[in-house]
């Protein structure tokens, strides 16, 4: 059975706000059930949907990065946000690939028109933003090559004899992340200065970082 988080939402912290939450947090343990789906936890928030930086939709999004939830549910797309902060989570939610579902729709979202040529277009934007970022990588690392650079000197003799290479540092991968590079292309870029690493790797101590940051 996959899992599933449930995210209610009101703008305001009046009382009568309250029954909003509970009847939205009832329906959607419902179509939970009628999708044979279990619910991880419900999160609940009093917050304005203009607004990106709110605890309740972190947690959603921090949750969902660990990979072992595998949907979101919502009343309708105005919960999760309204104007740009809707569009940049839902675009953060395709980035995930999460199932999303809505009361409104008795089952997965669906986007107006607008809507989808909008994220389309932000999609299309970040990968040349992504792709010219890399360009940018490479052409550093020819340059620190050309300079003298030699990514081989991070190999080393191991026990065995054969050559064995550097892990890369954490340190190196935080950086890497922060600067809105995928996990792959991480992956290629410590490799192509000599670090042994893959992408699940990078994967791996990337969210071992997050679970430690979140701990203490």
């Amino acid at each position: 059975m996959n899992k599933a988080l449930i995210y209610c939402r009101v703008s305001t912290d009046k009382k009568d706000q309250e029954t909003s939450l509970k009847r939205q947090a009832n329906e959607l343990v419902k179509l939970a059930e009628l999708h044979n789906l279990h619910v991880e936890e419900i999160i609940e928030e009093r917050a304005s949907g203009y607004d990106v930086d709110r605890d309740g939709i972190l947690t959603v999004l921090t949750r969902l990065g660990e990979g072992t939830v595998q949907a979101l549910l919502i009343q309708d797309d105005t919960r999760l946000g309204r104007g740009h902060a809707k569009i940049a989570l839902l675009h953060q939610l395709r980035k995930l690939n999460v199932q999303l579902l809505t009361i409104q729709d008795h089952g997965d979202l669906t986007l107006s028109e607008a809507d989808e040529m909008v994220l389309e277009i932000v999609s299309i934007v970040e990968e040349f933003q992504r792709k010219l970022h890399n360009s940018k990588i490479r052409r550093g690392m020819n340059e620190a090559i050309k300079n003298g650079y030699r990514p081989e000197a991070n190999l080393k003799r191991g026990v065995s004899g054969g050559r064995m290479k550097k892990q890369a540092p954490l340190e190196e991968i935080i950086r890497l992340r922060k600067m809105d590079l995928t996990f792959h292309d991480i992956a290629a870029t410590l490799r192509g200065f000599g670090y042994d690493i893959s992408k699940a790797t990078v994967h791996r101590r990337y969210q071992e970082y997050q679970n430690q940051q979140m701990s203490e």
